[in-house]
């Protein structure tokens, strides 16, 4: 028996001496190496195949060099005869960040128990806007593509907080006043929200300015060729964004066909500016307007000679409603483009739209909304025709009106006022004008005959002091096409 056992252990220990010498090379069989594979894919532990441990099955049939022959291919052999291997310890798994809801996602509201994302970790899509003009520092209006919804879930994803929102006409699309409450800067605010897709405009809430300047008989009637006994505006309607006004003021008696209060949370103090605007525009009495008659729709929009691009829109949408044919903005301020897309869709809706030009001087910036295609900018001039020396210029400026140093109703009784904005009060009363004898022309139709009609002044041409010069009503409406 010891004998038996003796040749067994021989015969094994040769076997494997000779199993040892066989190049490593033998050991790469692509046949023995495709099996192992599929009894891997199969669940299979056939013929011993180490499926769990990464580089026995798949490892060796790749081709090891002869280098690697005895260092290799025997430890291999070794493991494979142990049926249940140790695996080795499972990979520390890399943490990842939580995934953002994409652009374009409509859902009602944040998800429940999502996570709660700091303003300071948004990532903005475009560089911080520098942003022009004076504006209110911690709010923004963005247009919104989407419900009320959509609305707080872009507040509560972007940290802001709704202060209000509402469906503007003019627009076509929900209006939202975001409030920043974290003292983030507008234009990263501004920035952060583009990254959201239901966001179609992005803008600041910028201020604006009431154009008067410090100021004696209305020579307008003469010096637009406009004969103050046949002047009328009968039932033409225009609105006027202005401040407040003293409608008991004898020139406005019966002049005012409604009122709108865009700002009724501020309480009203200033009345003089807009009582001269719509005096100016239809007044009746010893201070008679340009155009007696007219229908003025009134939306106060202003207080202490300033507001914002939020309220100024509000009144432009309630006057849009109203069906007016004039709409007067005798104020200033910086570009916006949700003013500019709201005077452009005003336009097309068949509106004039007259704009103060400013009195910022020579080398102010140009003065929105005047400076916005399709809306006629006016600058002041004197009884001589000569330029008021406080106006902007630019190759915005429209035509020339008379705006210095004129008599007009304010909420004392009356008052000497002189401005681009009263020069604007003067040309929308001539379109009233227009209007009343001629009721289908156009918006296109009045501005091409302004342009074509008006008397020359300065250089030759239009030019960026006067614009295509004075306004001639008289040679206007004579200028049908």
């Amino acid at each position: 028996m010891a004998a038996e056992a003796a040749l067994r252990f021989a015969a094994i220990l040769a076997a494997a001496m000779t199993i040892a010498a066989v190049p490593a090379s033998a050991q790469t069989n692509a046949a023995k190496g495709d099996q192992t594979k599929i009894d891997c894919r199969n669940g299979s532990n056939a013929a011993g195949a180490d499926c769990a441990k990464d580089g026995s099955a798949s490892d060796n049939a790749g081709g090891a060099g002869p280098a690697q022959a005895a260092a290799v291919f025997l430890p291999a052999l070794i493991v494979d005869l142990f049926p249940n291997p140790v695996a080795p310890p499972a990979p520390v798994p890399t943490p990842q960040p939580e995934p953002v809801t994409p652009p374009g996602n409509n859902q009602a509201g944040p998800p429940a128990g999502g996570p709660i994302v700091s303003p300071t970790d948004l990532v903005a899509v475009q560089p911080p806007r520098a942003v022009a003009g004076e504006f209110v520092p911690d709010e923004v209006l963005v247009t919104v593509d989407g419900n009320a919804g959509a609305v707080q879930q872009i507040a509560a994803s972007f940290g802001l907080e709704v202060r209000s929102q509402r469906q503007s006409r003019l627009l076509g699309t929900t209006l939202v006043r975001f409030g920043i409450p974290d003292g983030r800067p507008v234009g990263v605010v501004l920035a952060q929200l583009a990254a959201d897709g239901r966001t179609q405009r992005r803008e600041p809430n910028h201020i604006y300015s009431l154009q008067q300047a410090a100021g004696i008989v209305n020579y307008a009637f003469d010096r637009i060729a406009l004969d103050a006994k046949q002047a009328s505006g009968q039932n033409v309607r225009v609105a006027v964004i202005d401040t407040g006004i003293d409608d008991s003021n004898p020139a406005l008696a019966g002049v005012i066909a409604a009122q709108f209060d865009a700002m009724p949370d501020v309480p009203v103090e200033k009345r003089d500016h807009g009582t001269s605007i719509d005096g100016l525009i239809a007044g009746v009495g010893a201070l008679e307007g340009m155009a007696p008659g007219a229908r003025i729709y009134h939306a106060r929009a202003f207080e202490g000679g300033k507001s914002t691009m939020d309220v100024i829109l509000s009144a432009l949408d309630w006057a849009a409603e109203q069906n007016v044919s004039i709409i007067n903005m005798s104020f200033v301020g910086p570009k916006n483009d949700l003013l500019g897309a709201a005077c452009r869709n005003a336009r097309a809706l068949g509106m004039v739209l007259v704009a103060a030009a400013g009195n910022n001087g020579p080398k102010a910036p140009y003065g929105y909304p005047a400076a916005f295609d399709g809306v006629i900018a006016v600058t002041a001039t004197d009884a001589k025709d000569a330029l008021m020396p406080q106006a902007n210029r630019g190759a915005y400026v429209f035509i020339s009106a008379p705006g210095v140093e004129m008599v007009a109703p304010s909420g004392a009784g009356s008052d000497v006022v002189t401005g681009t904005s009263f020069a604007a009060a003067i040309l929308s009363g001539a379109i009233a004008n227009l209007l009343h004898a001629s009721p289908g022309r156009s918006a296109d139709d009045i501005e091409k005959a302004l342009a074509a009609t008006a008397k020359d002044l300065g250089p030759k041409g239009r030019d960026n002091d006067f614009g295509y010069g004075l306004l001639d009503i008289k040679a206007a409406e004579a200028a049908k096409e």
